[in-house]
């Protein structure tokens, strides 16, 4: 099959060929780039205007068009450009849960030639004024959670510049100067067109804010260029499986297309479950969906009972979120009773999936199959994929990178390492055109994170014979036991092997005598039950005796999760340790 998926990647990338690839010089190194890449993000919405009166989001039990969404994204980029002249050069931050208003205003900034600023929407009033005072925009459009946090900071933020703010969905007070929503978006009145606007692929297309383990967030400053190559890559990715597929045994592709044509509803449907300020959702959901004129699907606040609710209703057809989400679905009740047919992908990023729940994936879904993806902020994106037969068969693997990045391992004080060795270990650095530009009014921290070009991921892998990468740990997110190197996600793998367990974080417990030991926070199945001998039963067979936890906590609450549904281990380990 790998040779078949060799094959594949050298006839799509080949000359001519649909995802060709050419060199081109940015930022002062040669990189691979796709030849027939649209110049633009704005380019990308001109080519979905198309879709018309096809549906394009659902919130709820709100549902618009793309001819719908088109109107108000023209109307509010004239508005931004002939009342507070933004275009090329400027930014516009948004704050707002994953409301349709995000989505307008995300396609409106992006034709006027300016960049976005995806505003975290958990952060506080003094995080929101951080935020706000580094990217400096000319406008914030807010709603009414994040308007109550960021009105009291506004005459701070003001001090040395303007920030107009554009309120949606609230009817609290503004300061004078200060949109509402409806007042400025027509769709009955927009022009025909977008505003005019000059934008190079280099350019800001996004501003999205990392959370290092200190200090303020880093804004990511993602390119068009970036953004662009990021939604080729994830095309590729799946022709190019397919494609193998087909040439390793044409019989059951086509008789495993067939069933799921058979069951297919008549627009693919995305279901985005993580915010819009992150590049899963964003870059990896949104920017996909509408390209191909599908149908995306966004909850007000993630439930796994009114997902499930969702995909029943509204035919969904991927479903990619955290891998926590895709376990409490498949352990909800409702799972049983309601009509999950149509889906055809259910998987995600974020964090690896246990090789358990690609499993329990692939049970559940007789039509689809279990995908992953690897990738950061700073890649605009995917990293790499894995799905399909490649998936089952390498289920810890995230698999092979993408046809627009380099990839190498480094040692800790930097040095390559070899390449020919499939069980060499060392941090992952990726160079291309997916790579950030830098860190927004941070040049020290650009320089430290991308050397030369190559973008330090900060995550230990491997990659081995076939070109598949395994990623064994962050690198700040291991356990070092009396000079041992324990990796969380290792553990964790294990653990979740035991059919009582619901969700599980290991971390770090200080220790006099090995300077780290090993702790795991453990919430169960609900009417399961199971001990600290029962979970060290299960775990003896599976792992090293020095990598079983030593410190064991049974929660009755779900983990805390921060906004992209990932578990908050910090939190969870100071909670744990100040309460014993």
């Amino acid at each position: 099959m790998i040779e078949h998926l060799r094959a594949a990647r050298a006839e799509l990338t080949a000359e001519g060929s649909q995802f060709a690839l050419t060199k081109a010089e940015v930022l002062g190194h040669e990189i691979d780039v796709f030849a027939q890449a649209p110049p633009s993000m704005r380019f990308v919405w001109e080519l979905a205007t198309g879709y018309g009166d096809a549906t394009y989001v659902v919130f709820e039990d709100e549902s618009y068009t793309y001819a719908e969404i088109d109107a108000r994204v023209r109307s509010l980029a004239h508005h931004l450009r002939d009342a507070h002249g933004v275009g090329s050069g400027d930014r516009v931050a948004i704050a707002m849960r994953n409301y349709p208003e995000w989505i307008v205003s995300y396609w409106a900034v992006l034709a006027t030639g300016a960049a976005v600023v995806g505003m975290n929407a958990w952060w506080t009033s003094q995080e929101m004024a951080y935020g706000l005072s580094d990217s400096r925009p000319k406008v914030l459009i807010a709603d009414d959670e994040r308007l109550e946090r960021v009105i009291p900071e506004l005459d701070g933020l003001r001090a040395d510049g303007s920030l107009h703010v554009i309120s949606v969905r609230s009817d609290r007070e503004l300061p004078d100067d200060a949109s509402r929503w409806d007042d400025i978006v027509d769709p009955a009145a927009a022009p025909d067109g977008l505003p005019e606007a000059t934008i190079d692929p280099e350019d800001d297309a996004c501003i999205f804010y990392t959370s290092g383990t200190t200090g303020f967030p880093k804004g990511a400053q993602l390119t068009n260029r970036g953004c662009v190559s990021n939604l080729m890559n994830l095309a590729f990715m799946t022709t190019a499986m397919k494609m193998a597929e087909a040439k390793a045994d044409p019989e059951a592709a086509a008789a495993a297309e067939a069933a799921v044509a058979e069951k297919a509803p008549p627009q693919t449907a995305f279901m985005a479950p993580t915010p819009l300020f992150h590049v899963t959702a964003n870059n990896c959901l949104l920017h996909p969906a509408t390209l191909t004129g599908s149908k995306i699907v966004f909850t007000y606040k993630w439930d796994a009972a009114r997902a499930i609710e969702l995909i029943e209703r509204e035919r969904v057809t991927n479903f990619s979120g955290v891998p926590t989400m895709s376990r409490e679905m498949l352990l909800h009740p409702d799972w049983e009773t309601r009509d999950t047919s149509s889906l055809q992908g259910m998987g995600g990023g974020g964090a690896p999936l246990q090789p358990d729940l690609v499993e329990k994936i692939d049970e559940n879904l007789p039509t689809g199959a279990p995908s992953t993806g690897y990738g950061l902020t700073e890649t605009c994106g995917i990293v790499t994929a894995n799905g399909s037969a490649f998936y089952m068969a390498k289920p810890s693997s995230c698999g092979p990178i993408v046809p627009t990045l380099q990839a190498k391992l480094i040692d800790e004080l930097g040095n390559d390492l070899p390449d020919d060795d499939p069980n060499v270990t060392g941090e992952l650095c990726v160079k291309g055109a997916v790579v950030i530009k830098g860190y927004l009014n941070k040049p020290e921290a650009t320089a430290e994170a991308l050397p030369e070009r190559w973008f330090r991921t900060g995550d230990i892998a491997r990659i081995d014979e076939d070109g598949f990468v395994f990623i064994v740990d962050r690198a700040k997110d291991m356990v070092l036991r009396g000079g041992e190197n324990i990796y969380c996600s290792e553990v964790e793998a294990a653990i979740y092997k035991h059919p009582a367990v619901a969700e599980a974080a290991v971390f770090s417990v200080p220790d006099d005598r090995l300077g780290e030991d090993v702790g795991a926070a453990i919430v169960l199945v609900d009417g399961e039950s199971l001990d600290d001998a029962g979970l060290r039963a299960h775990l003896e067979p599976l792992l090293a005796k020095f990598k079983i936890p030593n410190h064991v906590w049974f929660l009755d609450e779900p983990l805390p999760q921060n906004a992209n549904g990932k578990f908050v281990k910090r939190t969870l380990q100071e909670q744990l340790l100040s309460s014993d």
